[in-house]
């Protein structure tokens, strides 16, 4: 029996070449609103209904982390954020090490719902997947 269930997930990273072109289209074209810029990392944070989506610039310093723009051939999702309840650190990194999954000790990184606690880890794919707390700063 896991110690946490999957809410919903809190966000989706996309790597984008033109930050500023990207963020046209999701603000005029989907409705999306800007949440809070991280112009020292080369992210914007949007609201997406009760999610988000963080655009992230290529030649930002997270961007870079991703290797080469994306393309027909190369990813292009940084990772997705499922937000889980309850967000007990010991209780889900000692199930995901059951499980043979290595996972980082908790961070406070900022989501949908504000900045709060969350795990990473990876998929047998290496997709990162982060598991996110309550938020406890909005």
């Amino acid at each position: 029996m896991r110690s946490f269930s999957i809410q919903r997930i809190d966000h989706v990273v996309l790597r984008v070449r033109d930050i500023e072109h990207s963020l046209a289209f999701y603000t005029s074209v989907l409705g999306c609103d800007v949440k809070k810029r991280r112009d020292d990392l080369g992210m914007i944070h949007l609201s997406a209904g009760s999610s988000m989506i963080d655009l992230v610039d290529v030649n930002g310093s997270i961007g870079r982390q991703g290797g080469e723009p994306a393309g027909k051939q190369r990813h292009n999702v940084d990772h997705f954020c499922l937000r889980v309840e309850p967000f007990d650190e010991q209780a889900i990194l000692r199930d995901l090490a059951a499980a043979g999954v290595a996972a980082e000790t908790a961070a406070m990184r900022y989501g949908a719902e504000g900045t709060g606690l969350s795990i990473y880890l990876s998929d047998p794919d290496d997709n990162q997947i982060e598991l996110k707390g309550p938020a406890l700063q909005p």
